[in-house]
């Protein structure tokens, strides 16, 4: 539904930005930069308000923002890499970017987290790397950065976090946990001297354990969000 040429988000689209946004903080996975968006149509998106994630509150409301044009006033500049995923990527409904501590140490290396145990096979054969300390602030970079994650459900950019996609935000939610926890395992075997290639697991095996059966990114979601003071049922079926 629209109005005016804009897409108009229902008060549960509204409420999954805000509980996924304070999910995202809960976990550590941002903190003061961040934000998280989810597809109203092919033609706009919402996304949540500018503001420290974990200090969205109910009466927060997320902006919709063109899919094509320029980025609404009081939308943050970053917000440009969603616009540039979604105009490329049909299948996305929900973007996260974020600031996860491990994926950051790794990024800062030039390195992202290999498939190494089941988590981390969502993201074989691997992770792709923005290889760009600056921020994001031009259509051009944007353009580069969802160049670079292409068909892949995940990007790290070089000492400034990640962007996740998913099919709903809430998939993106559960993988952006998925991705730092590969992170934390790629780095320990590091540190422990045990990342050798022989580790990672193949392509084949990792199409096999990275499925969605068994309601899998639905109780990651629930997970994630069931301590927040807007978690209901209803929020708890959004991965389809």
């Amino acid at each position: 539904m629209s109005v005016a040429g804009t897409a108009k988000p229902t008060a549960q689209q509204q409420r999954s930005v805000r509980v996924a946004a304070r999910a995202l903080a809960r976990a550590g996975l941002v903190h003061a930069y961040g934000h998280c968006s989810l597809r109203l149509d092919e033609q706009h998106f919402l996304v949540c308000t500018a503001k420290p994630m974990g200090l969205i509150t109910s009466k927060d409301l997320g902006r919709v923002v063109p899919v094509h044009g320029d980025l609404p006033n009081g939308v943050l500049g970053e917000v440009r890499i969603h616009q540039q995923i979604y105009r490329r990527r049909k299948d996305v409904g929900g973007i996260v970017r974020s600031m996860p501590r491990d994926v950051m140490t790794l990024s800062a290396a030039g390195l992202t987290p290999m498939p190494r145990h089941g988590i981390g096979t969502y993201f074989s054969p691997g992770v792709p790397l923005w290889n760009d300390i600056q921020l994001i602030r031009t259509d051009k970079q944007a353009q580069g950065v969802a160049d670079q994650l292409d068909v892949h459900p995940a990007v790290v950019m070089r000492g400034n976090g990640a962007v996740v996609a998913g099919k709903d935000l809430a998939m993106a939610v559960a993988l952006t946990w998925y991705l730092e926890d590969a992170a934390r395992v790629e780095l320990q075997l590091r540190a422990a001297g045990l990342a050798s290639l022989d580790g990672v697991v193949s392509p084949g095996q990792a199409k096999l354990r990275a499925t969605s059966a068994g309601r899998i990114f639905e109780r990651m979601w629930a997970y994630l969000a069931a301590d927040d003071p807007e978690w209901s049922e209803d929020l708890a079926t959004e991965v389809i």
